[in-house]
């Protein structure tokens, strides 16, 4: 299945006539009460874990006509704004590309770097530039303004450097003038966007051979493409089992076992400390990751070195969905040597002001310890991850 390209799946699939399943909308969990009133304050928390708990998995595979649907719910809103604004008399407000964001960001089925990538076409679409190279200075000032929006973010930094890249990077502009470049900008903004966001359903379609029936999957922590691959396989009638860890300390494996339940998928809630205890029982591990980095190991949450090292010692595989727009050109030494992201702990009752408490959201999982990952790029073995790295940031 891996030697087939992305591509060749959907077009295969759309000659046979195959339907596609109606979206679903997952509505999440209430959040556990804390069991102290009072949770440790733990200062300069990263924006982007305060938000991700927030966001609601919503999945589906008619990514086109949701992809559509959203530029023309913007251009419509656009529309009605600026009539607002000119029957009240009042000057149309300035485009702010971080209002932009945020706003694509309200959609809980639109990952963080896909919400960036939308941001950054609307500032082609709403430039007032007149040349191509005022255009281009002002899509690098929106593209640095969203990654300092937050620095610890990996897949934002890498989807906002890899849409500089696919945009602009084309001698076809050089030759034509400036209206039609700007077309030509946009149309290849608006396609890289709608490439962003069908790679969860890729994704999916190409780890359905690697799930077989009976078998049993540990997941960690709350993926929204691991959920996909998960309901494709539920929607193919495989019938597998479903180890779930808790996720301390936010808990986000409550989430994703109470989608799972959803779907009818038997789910065991395991806390993280029993991971060893039940790996016997595993019969492969499936994980997301914030950052794929060039020696082909993932950036993920906290917990999922420990749960490789396992595997590993068992000879379980270790299998990694993440989409191309986390593949991040970073080269991790160890597990200190990458930038901080901080998240608040409640251990339940109150700590002593002497102790030091370990607030690091992440951990680095190193290449020998996974044994593939599901890109929509392709099945990739950790050692390709570099190569393919090099032909997207030519």
């Amino acid at each position: 299945m891996w030697y087939r390209s992305a591509s060749f799946i959907l077009d295969q699939q759309q000659n046979d006539g195959v339907a596609k399943p109606e979206s679903r909308l997952l509505s999440p969990t209430a959040p556990p009460l804390s069991m102290a009133e009072t949770p440790q304050q733990i200062p300069k928390i990263s924006a982007y874990y305060q938000t991700r708990a927030a966001h609601h998995g919503v999945v589906t595979s008619d990514w086109l006509a949701q992809a559509q649907a959203a530029v023309g719910r913007q251009a419509d809103e656009a529309v009605s704004d600026d009539s607002l604004s000119l029957k009240s008399g009042e000057s149309p407000k300035a485009f702010s590309v971080i209002d932009e964001f945020n706003n694509w960001r309200k959609q809980p089925e639109l990952a963080e770097a896909v919400a960036a990538i939308r941001a950054l076409a609307s500032v082609i679409r709403s430039s007032e530039a007149n040349t191509m190279m005022e255009l281009e200075i002002e899509l690098k000032k929106a593209s640095d303004s969203l990654k300092s929006w937050d620095t610890t973010s990996i897949s934002l930094t890498a989807g906002c450097d890899l849409f500089m890249r696919y945009v602009t990077r084309t001698s076809a502009l050089e030759y034509e003038d400036f209206n039609s470049a700007k077309s030509r900008l946009l149309e290849r903004a608006e396609k890289f966007g709608e490439i962003s966001y069908k790679a969860r359903r890729i994704i999916a379609m190409l780890s359905q051979d690697f799930i077989f029936d009976g078998c049993t999957i540990l997941v960690h922590g709350f993926s929204r493409v691991v959920l996909e691959v998960l309901r494709t396989a539920a929607q193919n009638r495989k019938l597998f089992r479903i180890f779930c860890t808790e996720g301390r300390p936010d808990r986000t494996g409550l989430r994703l076992s109470n989608e799972l339940a959803k779907l009818d998928v038997p789910v065991k809630l395991l806390i993280d400390s029993a991971v060893a205890y039940s790996m016997d029982e595993v019969d492969m591990v499936f994980v997301g990751a914030d950052g794929v980095v060039e020696s082909g190991g993932i950036i993920n949450m906290m917990g999922t070195y420990q749960i490789a090292l396992v595997a590993k010692s068992m000879s379980k595989p270790v299998y990694v969905a993440a989409e191309s727009y986390k593949f991040a050109r970073l080269y991790p030494l160890d597990q200190k040597d990458m930038v901080p992201a901080l998240r608040p702990i409640d251990f339940g009752v109150p700590i002593p002001s002497k102790v030091e408490v370990e607030t690091s959201a992440r951990d680095y999982t190193p290449p020998q310890y996974l044994t593939l990952l599901f890109t929509d790029l392709g099945v990739l073995t950790p050692s390709v991850v570099s190569d393919e790295l090099i032909q997207l940031y030519l």
